[in-house]
C-alpha cells in the first residue's frame, strides 16, 4: 500500500516537491530557487525551463530522502503560481519565451486598451475579474503581439499556453490540461460555466486552440512518464497556490477565511456554491471543485508585495543578510518612527487596483534607522491585510472570529502579534504551515481514495500557535489613517 501523497509546490521564487503521510505530516521535502529575471522596470520573467529543472530535481531529492519508490506514491498532486504565463511548441516541448511573471506589468497599455469606454470592470461579470496586468490573458496577448510567428502557430495548435500547472503537467505527462481554479485567473474563463469565454477570447483576440482543457481540481489529469522518478504514479490534484492554501487549511465550510503570507499576500474567504460579485475591489474566484461536485467559490483580496518586500530589502538594499534576519532587525525600534513603507512597485492590487501606484517610504526624518524601514516594512504586510479584510467583510457581511495564516512569513511572531491587534481578532497558525502543498496534496489523495472524505482531512487540522490582540485601539486606530494617508501619496505617479 503507498505510503504518501506527493505534492509539486511551485512558487514564485522556488519549487518544492514535499511528501505526506495520512495524518498530513511532512515526511520528507526538498526545495530549490529559481532566478528572478528583470529585463526593465515593471517586468518580471522566469525561465520556464530552468523552473522545470527544479522540479525534477527536488523530486528526485525528496524521493531519496526516505528512500521512496514511485510505488510508495498515490498520487501527486501540483500547485503552482497562478498568473505566470508560459508558451511552448507542442511538437517539441520547449518554452518559447520566458515565462511572464504575475508581477509582471509590462501590459499596462493592453489592458487600458481593453477597458477603453467599457472601464476596469468590462467582463467582471463573467469572469469575476477587473481588467488588470495581473492576470494571464493580456500577459498571452503581449506574447502574441511581441514573439515572432507566435499567434500563427498558436491559431494551428502548434503553440500551447499554459499557467505554470499545466507547463508541469505537460512536461510530465504530456497532456494539456488546467483545472478551474487557474483558470479562473487567466480572465478568460467564465465564472459560471467553467469553460473559456468566447466574447472575452474575441476580445484579446487569443486563440482557443493554444489553450487547455479546463478540468476540476482532484481528478486524474495524466500519467508521469517514464524518465521521472514518479514514473507510473497518477497526477490527481492541481489547484491555484491560494486555493491550495485555502483546502489546505480545511476551510471547507462557507465564511471560513485564511490569508497566506508569501511573495505576496492572498486572503480568501469561501462563499460556498455561490459566486459573489464584489464592489468593494476583491476578486471572485473557484476556490476547488472535487471531482463532478458543483465548484466553491471564493473572495480573494490579493496584495501584490509581503515577503517580497523582505527580499528587497535583503537583496536591493542589503540591510539583512537573509530575510529571516529582518525580525531582529525590527526589533531594534520599539516603533515604526512615524514611517509607513507602501510597497507599490507593481502598483496596488486589492482593493484598490492602481497601476499608477508606485512604491514610497512616507514621513523620514534625521531619527530614521534601518530597523524602523524593517519594521515598516513588516508592518506594511499587516495594513495591506487589513485593507482587504474590510473589503471581505463588506461583500460577505460575514465579521472576522479568527484568520488561519500560513506561508513562509508566518514564522515572524512580530509580524503575527502586529496582524492581530490590526485585526482585533485572533491569528492562529496550524501545526503544518506547508499549506499550499498540502492541500494539493489533499486534492490529489482524495482522488485516489489516500483520504476518503473532507471529514477525514479537518481531523488533521491542528493548532501550532495563536496571537490575541492586546494593543491600544486609539493607537491601532491612528495609524491606520496614517497608513491609508501614506497610500494616496502613492498614486497616479505613472502618467
Amino acid at each position: 500500500m503507498p505510503k504518501y501523497v506527493a505534492a509539486i509546490d511551485q512558487g514564485t521564487t522556488s519549487s518544492r516537491c514535499i511528501l505526506f503521510d495520512r495524518a498530513g505530516k511532512i515526511a520528507a521535502a526538498a526545495q530549490a530557487e529559481h532566478r528572478q529575471i528583470l529585463p526593465r522596470a515593471g517586468w518580471v520573467e522566469h525561465d520556464a525551463e530552468e523552473i522545470w529543472k527544479c522540479v525534477e530535481h527536488v523530486t528526485a531529492g525528496a524521493m531519496e530522502a526516505v528512500d521512496a519508490t514511485a510505488a510508495d506514491i498515490a498520487a501527486v498532486g501540483i500547485t503552482n503560481q497562478r498568473e505566470t504565463t508560459v508558451v511552448w511548441d507542442r511538437r517539441t516541448g520547449k518554452a518559447l519565451h520566458n515565462a511572464i511573471v504575475w508581477q509582471d506589468s509590462r501590459t499596462d497599455s493592453i489592458c487600458r486598451e481593453l477597458a477603453g469606454d467599457f472601464g476596469q470592470d468590462r467582463f467582471r461579470a463573467k469572469t469575476g475579474l477587473p481588467i488588470s496586468t495581473y492576470f494571464s490573458g493580456p500577459k498571452l496577448r503581449w506574447l502574441l503581439d511581441n514573439v515572432s510567428d507566435l499567434r500563427r502557430h498558436g491559431a494551428d495548435g502548434e503553440v500551447l499556453f499554459g499557467t505554470i500547472d499545466s507547463w508541469l503537467i505537460w512536461k510530465l505527462t504530456g497532456e494539456h490540461v488546467t483545472d478551474v481554479t487557474n483558470a479562473s485567473r487567466t480572465l478568460l474563463m467564465d465564472l459560471r460555466t467553467l469553460d473559456w469565454d468566447v466574447t472575452v477570447l474575441n476580445a484579446l483576440d487569443i486563440p482557443r486552440a493554444m489553450l487547455p482543457r479546463i478540468s476540476s481540481s482532484s481528478t486524474m489529469f495524466g500519467t508521469i512518464g517514464a524518465s521521472s522518478p514518479l514514473a507510473g504514479v497518477s497526477i490527481a490534484g492541481d489547484l491555484g497556490d491560494q486555493q491550495a492554501a485555502l483546502f489546505g487549511q480545511t476551510c471547507f465550510s462557507p465564511g471560513e477565511a485564511k490569508n497566506t503570507y508569501g511573495t505576496g499576500c492572498f486572503m480568501l474567504l469561501n462563499t460556498g456554491e455561490q459566486p459573489i460579485d464584489s464592489t468593494s475591489g476583491l476578486l471572485t474566484t473557484v476556490a476547488y471543485q472535487i471531482g463532478d461536485r458543483p465548484p466553491q467559490y471564493a473572495l480573494e483580496g490579493s496584495v501584490a508585495i509581503a515577503g517580497a518586500l523582505v527580499q528587497w530589502l535583503r537583496d536591493n538594499l542589503g540591510i539583512i543578510g537573509q530575510s529571516g534576519d529582518v525580525e531582529a532587525l525590527a526589533r531594534t525600534v520599539q516603533d515604526n518612527g512615524g514611517i509607513y513603507f507602501v510597497p507599490a512597485f507593481s502598483g496596488l492590487f486589492a482593493p484598490h487596483w492602481r497601476t499608477d501606484a508606485r512604491g514610497a517610504i512616507l514621513g523620514m526624518t534625521r531619527f530614521t534607522n534601518k530597523g524602523h524601514v524593517a519594521r515598516a516594512a513588516l508592518e506594511a504586510t499587516a495594513f495591506q491585510t487589513l485593507e482587504v479584510l474590510e473589503a471581505m467583510e463588506k461583500d460577505s457581511g460575514v465579521r472576522l472570529t479568527a484568520l488561519k495564516v500560513d506561508g513562509g512569513m508566518v514564522v515572524n511572531e512580530l509580524l503575527m502579534q502586529f496582524q492581530a491587534d490590526l485585526l482585533q481578532a485572533p491569528v492562529v497558525r496550524p501545526a503544518v504551515i506547508e499549506t499550499t502543498a498540502l492541500g494539493a496534496a489533499y486534492a490529489a489523495g482524495l482522488a485516489v481514495g489516500y483520504w476518503q472524505d473532507l471529514e477525514e482531512l479537518r481531523l488533521n487540522w491542528q493548532v501550532d500557535k495563536e496571537w490575541h490582540p492586546h494593543a491600544d485601539g486609539g493607537a491601532r486606530s491612528r495609524m491606520y489613517e496614517q497608513w491609508k494617508k501614506a497610500v494616496t501619496r502613492t498614486l497616479d505617479w505613472v502618467t
